[in-house]
């Protein structure tokens, strides 16, 4: 039984044989006439192909020899059929001369399109059974009148002559591949067009696909083949010149858009398009070319950071109002935005990830760590513990007069212009719609344990969200690509801000020096009119506190936005009326005419700023204001001068009588003389300070 088995088996193995013998010549028997004729037992050899490779399977492996022969004889027969028929449509091609003696505006004869559409009808199968995710199949009619043009190619760009050296292919190659698609593709269209939507058009999954559809598609992917060579080779020889690659990379990029927008080439994927051959070639090479930008980007950066003026404020970036860079942070700012023009195109999303980290967010770094560096270096200057381990001459002399104001305000406006840039940035489609990408890669790799170590282009989640933001993966809303180094930077532009105001306080401790010591503030003076504080001269210790003052508010207000200006102003002042309050009006005695000097010089003072900042000395010195309302009331009604702003009968005398009364008492004179800031307890202190009220 065992024998007529193997028998029976062998007989098997022989009819079924002879079953592909019949099929190949029945196919063979029909070419290249009936091209839908020669497909039908052809169709069953591949499917008889097809359900062997199915049944090994299950079968361990078995009848090793039978398979591979019938598979082998489908795919000859195959190659066969294809170029029986291409055969016959290159002998058409041959007879009219193509393409030597037609014109793009010519119309194609009738014969012409037959053998188009014979060769079209054997294909039809193959198109329609292909699988979504492979590569588009080229249509054979493309195939054979493109043969003409891929020799031409070769003999301009793959050959000895100049055209052909890999450093003319954006000047030469790549512009006659698009002028040739350019020149045929009415021609194309309105010959075979229609042929393509009958045999296609009732078949959605093939007629969403341009490269079935458009006859001038269908003639780029039948031309492409030949620039991937050419591209091959060229990228053997810009592998050895970053410069040479970094160009190549820009032009290859230029050439798949022009393919992508000007004739709508789709590489046979409607949904996301044709990935180009920039995107084949950055499978291979990314990490050479990324390396290079990198260099060249480095190399930009420690160039920018070098120049002369680079730490010098722009002046002329923005107009009034607004805060002044440095002209370095200004180059960097474009030279960030040129990275972003070398990239933004690429698109496999872990390759732009890996250039916003490895090269911008990197420079975003090393100029964050130079900022960081200024302000440490100020503060180990000025501060006590820093000038105790020696301090040279040069450094102090730098921070003399606006020095240290300049140093901070170099700090702050180019951690200001950063921040600013890169909030800007993070509204641009470009990165917004890479953060998109990215949260939605970060969750669904949360969601699963598999691949922690790979969110993107081989780095890890950690490391990715370290870099960027710490929502990344995580359902916070709000998120952007630059969380993290906005952080950074607006930290630095924090400190150099309080640095400012503290700079500020210093300059005026140190210019009031002389003028706090000041103790003739007990001065009678001769007549009524001298004690009118409005018609004395500015005390001569004020001189250099108002020109000091001056100065800074200049200077500042050039340099800083007028929010910030403010902000500091605001600060230093109210130090300031904390100082004059302390070591002036708490601290010494006043005469009528004192107080009248003192007034006339808080005066002087307010009505700098208010120059500056429109209202900011009132509010600033507000409390020493309301004090010397108080301070510089008349003895009596009588002594009161014309024009001062005290209210009538209000006098030395009654205020002191009322004040000393209750609270009640001394709240009412506090509102008949419009007074805000002050308490009894307040009022009760300036009053003692008039040598009147010394008893």
């Amino acid at each position: 039984m065992r024998q007529l088995h193997k028998v029976d088996l062998a007989h098997r193995y022989l009819v079924l044989l002879q079953d592909v013998e019949d099929w190949r010549a029945e196919a063979r028997s029909h070419l290249p006439q009936r091209p839908k004729a020669a497909l039908e037992p052809y169709t069953r050899l591949k499917q008889l192909s097809l359900r062997l490779q199915e049944l090994q399977g299950g079968a361990d492996g078995a009848a090793v020899h039978l398979v591979g022969y019938v598979t082998k004889a489908t795919e000859t027969l195959w190659d066969e059929m294809k170029r029986t028929m291409s055969d016959e449509f290159d002998a058409l091609l041959a007879k009219r001369n193509w393409p030597g003696n037609v014109r793009p505006d010519a119309e194609a004869d009738e014969e012409w399109l037959q053998g188009f559409e014979k060769l079209v009808d054997l294909q039809v199968p193959e198109i329609h059974y292909s699988t979504p995710a492979g590569a588009a199949v080229t249509l054979l009619p493309m195939d054979v009148m493109a043969q003409i043009f891929i020799k031409e190619f070769k003999f301009h760009f793959m050959s000895d002559k100049p055209t052909s050296k890999p450093e003319a292919i954006g000047a030469h190659c790549f512009p006659w591949f698009l002028a040739l698609v350019e020149k045929w593709e009415d021609f194309f269209r309105d010959n075979f067009g229609h042929i393509l939507a009958a045999k296609f058009s009732d078949t959605p999954a093939v007629s969403a696909k341009m490269v079935y559809m458009d006859p001038v598609c269908a003639f780029i992917s039948s031309m492409l083949p030949v620039m991937r060579e050419k591209i091959a080779s060229v990228m053997s020889e810009a592998l050895k010149s970053p410069a040479f690659l970094s160009s190549l990379m820009t032009q290859l990029m230029t050439f798949d858009e022009n393919i992508r927008s000007g004739f709508s080439y789709d590489g046979g994927d409607p949904e996301d398009g044709w990935r180009g051959l920039t995107s084949e070639v950055l499978d291979k090479h990314f990490d050479a070319w990324l390396q290079a930008e990198k260099n060249f980007a480095l190399e930009r950066y420690r160039g920018i950071m070098a120049a002369p003026d680079a730490r010098n404020i722009d002046y002329e970036f923005v107009g009034a109002g607004k805060t002044k860079p440095t002209y370095a942070a200004v180059r960097v700012t474009d030279l960030l935005r040129s990275v972003t023009a070398q990239y933004e195109r690429v698109r496999g999303f872990s390759h732009k990830l890996r250039f916003l980290i490895d090269i911008q967010l990197a420079i975003l770094d090393e100029y964050h760590d130079h900022l960081r560096g200024s302000l440490e270096a100020y503060l180990s200057i000025t501060s006590t513990v820093g000038r105790a381990f020696g301090v040279t001459k040069e450094q102090l002399a730098a921070l003399e007069g606006t020095g240290a104001l300049e140093t901070l305000c170099k700090v702050y406006g180019s951690a200001d212009h950063i921040v600013n840039t890169l909030n800007d940035w993070s509204n641009e489609e470009f990165f917004v719609t890479l953060w998109e990408q990215l949260q939605t890669r970060a969750k669904a790799r949360s969601r699963s344990e598999d691949d922690q170590g790979n969110l993107a282009g081989g780095m890890s989640y950690d490391h990715v969200k370290d870099r960027t933001s710490a929502t990344v993966g995580t359902e916070e809303d709000g998120g952007v690509l630059f969380d993290e180094t906005i952080a950074a930077y607006s930290m630095r532009r924090k400190r150099a801000e309080e640095f400012l105001a503290e700079a500020l306080t210093e300059s005026h401790r140190k210019s009031f020096a002389a003028y706090l010591k000041r103790p003739q503030w007990t001065t009678i003076a001769d007549d009524a009119v001298q004690a009118d504080g409005y018609q004395l001269a500015v005390t001569p210790e004020l001189d250099e506190p108002l020109r000091i003052l001056k100065r800074d508010l200049d200077f500042l207000s050039r340099a800083l936005g007028t929010a910030v200006f403010r902000r500091i102003w605001r600060d230093a002042l109210e130090k300031l009326n904390s100082m004059l309050w302390g070591d002036v009006l708490m601290s010494h005695r006043f005469t009528a005419f004192g107080a009248a000097q003192f007034q006339r010089d808080v005066h002087a003072i307010c009505s700098l700023v208010e120059r500056y900042i429109p209202g900011g000395g009132s509010s600033g010195l507000g409390s020493t204001c309301d004090a010397l309302r108080l301070l510089t009331l008349p003895v009596d009604q009588g002594s009161q001068v014309d024009g001062e702003e005290q209210a009538p009968l209000t006098t030395l005398k009654r205020a002191t009588d009322m004040v000393f009364t209750d609270n009640t008492e001394a709240k009412k004179v506090l509102e008949e003389l419009a007074i805000d800031l002050l308490s009894p307890a307040n009022a009760r202190q300036i009053l003692q300070r008039r040598i009147e009220n010394s008893e």
